[in-house]
Order: structure tokens, then C-alpha cells, then sequence
């Protein structure tokens, strides 16, 4: 019995004529418009074998012109190879590469990394008609995909999979995310090396944060300054270090971590041996977030202002999407009676701000996975700055969008600063009906009252410099440089 997608489905109405994307072609005899031209970027070595596997299958469909394989070619170098090409044929008066680039579309396969690889990307080249992106579940995570209603759990790779994938593309809605920029500023240490130390050898700006060169503007003599970016969230603390370990042991064992439920599975045995669940035995209290730095935070065009850490405090996490470590919400909805006490929005993803959440150890994350549960909701911020306490630890753990590193800290210098602040928007592909919110959709609910009954226990209390993944990110105007040296 046949397919019905495959019936409906035609692949020329996503295949590019090759001319527009492989310079100076001549073949021009295949010039069909396409009704949504996509461009597909896949992680080949991300899900085991199914990256391998989707890129054989979208290849058989689309050609091996319009996919690229992460592994053999940088997503910067294709596009602004395509993009350069497209703008060449246009100023000649071809009519279809201007609409090339105004509809174009771009599927990225692979875990939050390779997605926010591609974000990063598509963000420092400053395109005239920058193309929205869809992501497709290969990682462990798989936070990026679950929000924006393309599923958490591993693809299907066969043909039938991939048409139904490319059907949901076509008719996607495009919603825009906030991007975030972090920058980091230490005295250069007396003794030893204070770089990121990565628990794998990462692609040029999976999330690369990195140290900037002796040529950057950002570098201060004396200092060594550091910076990043991120999507989804940034996290600190134990949570951060169980992904560490997690990273570590697939490193030593890659044979291990060859599917999703394997890759879970291993996780939860770290946090118990890390002691995450028995973290008030097991984890020195001089790590706690608030032993460990001062917070501050700045609502928009506001001032900065500390902001209380209960001491229990383990783990923090700056939360731009609404999943977290595989499709659990740490922020909830906070119902009226919250947001009016204390100043508090539904979790928006477009709106500028940060949700600041807050666990003590791994017990108190298991109420994520109650109805309304969430964790210690701390703030809500536009700009967020942590000052290390002078010799609180020579270490700490540290992580953007699934990537971890053990960021080392010189313990005679009082002036560790990170600043995390906001960068700009980029344009995402949604299914209807997905879990990411835009406080600009209208049939975006303004009021959840029933959404949230406290059954997480409340504590109290325009132009990019860099984002690593391409090489034209500018810092966002508002950061005071100077405050960070």
C-alpha cells in the first residue's frame, strides 16, 4: 500500500536549482522554482549511526548539492559560499535568486550544539534575509528541537521519515529566539593556565567559549578575557559538573553511547555517583552558588542590583527556552498571584529576559517531573553578572547548551567576572502548537492561573562582535566594558 505523504509529496518542491548554489554552473535547464527551498546541514557522527544514515537518506532526496555533511565542511563556509553566489546572480537580474534567498530554510541535524553551531552561524553573517532554522532530535538533550515542537526523542531515517520531516518544514511557522552573549574576565593567574578545559574536542564553536586573541579589542593587557554565546541556557554548579563527567566517560567510551535511552540512562547513574542526590554529604558547601559568587541582575534599562541565593543553592541555571536537560520546564508558569508578588512573567522566548533558576541537589530536580513542578524561581533578568569570591574555589563547573567545561579560577584574584547580556534575535521554524512561547503572538496565552500550584516549594528570595561560530560577533552596546577589568 503506498504512502499517503509519499503521494503528495514532490521533491522539487524543495530541491534548489543547482546553478544558484554551486557557482558557476551552467546548468540552468533544471531553474523550477521550488515551494520551499531548504538547505541541510547534518552532524554525521551525532545519534550513533542515524546521523550517517539521514544524511545518505536526505542526499538520496534532495542531493548532495543542498546537504552537507558537519564533518566535512564548516556550515560558514557553505553559506556565505551560496549566499555570495545568490547575490552575484541577483545583481545580474536572475529574479530567482532573489527569491532563493528570501524564502530559503535550513535544517540542521545533530545535538543542541550542532544546532546552536548553526544559529551562531546564520547570526554573524548578517544576512539581508537571514534563513529560519529546524532542527532535527539527534542528541541527547534535545532541548532546541523539543521546544519548537520537532520532538525529543531520535528520528526515524528512512525515506518515508525524512518526507514527513520535510512536509512539517513547508509548512512550519517562524518565530524569533533571544541570543545571548557571555564574556568572562579574570587577571592573567601567576602560576598555571585558567582556559576552559573541555571534556571533548569540540568543532570550532560547538558554543565555543573561548579565550579572545592578543589582537582582540575586548583584550585588556594584563587580563584574560573570555566569551560565548548561547540559546538555550547557561548553567552553573553541579548540574554542569554531572554533564562534565557525562562527556568525560563517553570520551573514554565512545562504544558505550550508541543510542538516546543508553545515553539517559548513563546520565542518571553520574548523578548518583557524582552525589548529586546526596549533595549536602557529598558536595563541599564552599561550592554552593553563593559561597562561590555574588549575583547581580538588571531588568531592562534598570540598574543592577544583588540578587539573594539561598545557601542550598547548588546549581543555577540562566534559562532562555522552556526545556531543560531533555524537555523538563525549571520555570513553570508562574500563576497571578506570583507574577503580581513578584514581578514575574510566563516564560517567554522572544522577550528579552532570562529566567534565573536555582536546585539544591538531584532530589529537588525529580520535581520538574511532577505536574506544575518547577525549581527555585530566583529572577527574571535582561543582564546577569556573577563576581567570584577572591579564593573560594580553584575550580567550577560551567555550561552552555548541552557543552560542559571545567573552568579553573586563580584563588588570588578578587576580579572573576561573568556577564552574560543580550545579543540580538534569530529566526527559528516551529510546529503549530509548540511549547515555546512569543510574547508577541496573540493566541499566546497572557493569563495561566491553573498552570502553576506550587508544587515546587519557592526559596525566598545592533551590532555583534563575536559569537565564535563565525568570525564577525560584536558585543551589544549596552555592556560597559570597562566594569569588567
Amino acid at each position: 500500500m503506498a504512502n499517503p505523504d509519499s503521494e503528495s509529496f514532490s521533491p522539487n518542491d524543495f530541491r534548489i536549482p543547482s546553478y544558484l548554489i554551486v557557482p558557476d554552473s551552467e546548468d540552468k535547464d533544471d531553474s523550477v522554482e521550488p515551494q520551499c527551498p531548504v538547505l541541510v546541514f547534518v552532524n554525521s557522527k551525532s545519534g550513533g549511526q542515524l546521523g550517517g544514515d539521514l544524511l545518505v537518506t536526505y542526499r538520496s532526496i534532495l542531493g548532495k548539492h543542498q546537504v552537507y555533511d558537519l564533518g566535512e565542511e564548516a556550515p560558514d563556509e557553505v553559506l556565505r559560499r551560496i549566499y555570495l553566489n545568490l547575490e552575484k546572480l541577483r545583481s545580474n537580474g536572475d529574479t530567482l535568486a532573489l527569491r532563493i534567498q528570501q524564502q530559503l530554510k535550513i535544517i540542521v541535524a545533530g545535538g543542541d550544539g550542532t544546532a546552536g553551531w548553526l544559529l551562531g552561524v546564520v547570526s554573524d553573517l548578517k544576512l539581508s534575509h537571514p534563513p529560519a532554522i529546524a532542527t532535527v532530535p539527534l542528541g541527547t538533550g534535545n532541548n532546541l528541537p523539543f521546544s519548537f515542537g520537532w520532538g525529543k526523542k531520535n528520528p526515524g531515517t528512512d525515506h518515508s521519515s525524512v518526507v514527513s520531516f520535510l512536509k512539517q518544514v513547508s509548512e512550519a511557522k517562524e518565530m524569533k529566539i533571544d541570543s545571548w552573549h557571555m564574556l568572562m574576565r579574570m587577571r592573567a593567574p601567576e602560576e598555571g593556565s585558567c582556559d576552559p578545559i573541555a571534556p571533548l574536542e569540540l568543532p570550532h564553536s560547538l558554543h565555543a567559549f573561548q579565550r579572545v586573541s592578543s589582537t582582540d579589542e575586548l583584550n585588556v593587557e594584563g587580563y584574560h578575557t573570555f566569551r560565548g554565546g548561547f540559546w538555550n541556557y547557561f548553567s552553573m554548579g553541579m548540574d554542569a559538573q554531572i554533564s562534565y563527567a557525562f562527556h568525560s566517560e563517553r570520551k573514554a567510551h565512545p562504544e558505550k553511547f550508541k543510542n538516546q535511552l543508553i545515553n539517559q540512562s548513563t546520565y542518571a547513574k553520574l548523578g548518583c555517583t557524582q552525589g548529586w542526590f546526596f549533595a549536602s554529604l557529598f558536595h563541599p558547601s564552599s561550592r554552593n552558588i553563593a559561597q562561590l559568587a555574588k549575583v547581580k541582575i538588571m531588568k531592562r534599562h534598570g540598574e543592577w542590583q544583588d540578587l539573594h541565593i539561598p545557601h542550598s543553592i547548588r546549581s543555577i541555571v540562566c534559562l532562555n527556552l522552556p526545556s531543560f536537560s531533555g524537555g523538563l520546564n525549571p520555570w513553570g508558569t508562574p500563576n497571578s498571584t506570583k507574577r503580581s508578588q513578584r514581578d514575574l512573567t510566563p516564560p517567554y522566548v522572544d522577550d528579552g529576559h532570562l529566567e534565573i533558576v536555582g536546585f539544591r541537589d538531584a532530589w529537588h530536580g525529580l520535581v520538574l517531573l511532577a505536574p506544575n513542578g518547577h525549581g527555585t524561581r530566583l529572577a527574571q533578568a535582561h543582564r546577569i553578572r556573577f563576581e567570584f569570591h577572591k579564593g573560594a574555589a580553584d575550580h567550577t563547573f560551567m555550561r552552555i547548551d548541552g557543552e560542559p567545561w571545567k573552568q579553573p579560577l586563580p584563588l588570588k584574584d578578587d576580579t572573576v567576572v561573568v556577564e552574560i547580556s543580550h545579543l540580538g534575535q534569530v529566526n527559528m521554524l516551529a510546529t503549530h502548537g509548540c511549547r515555546a512561547k512569543s510574547i508577541h503572538d496573540p493566541s499566546t496565552p497572557s493569563h495561566h492561573d491553573d498552570e502553576d500550584n506550587d508544587s515546587g516549594k519557592e526559596d525566598s528570595g545592533e551590532e555583534f562582535r563575536k559569537f565564535g561560530a563565525a568570525e564577525t560577533f560584536k558585543i551589544p552596546d549596552e555592556v560597559d566594558i570597562s566594569r569588567l577589568s
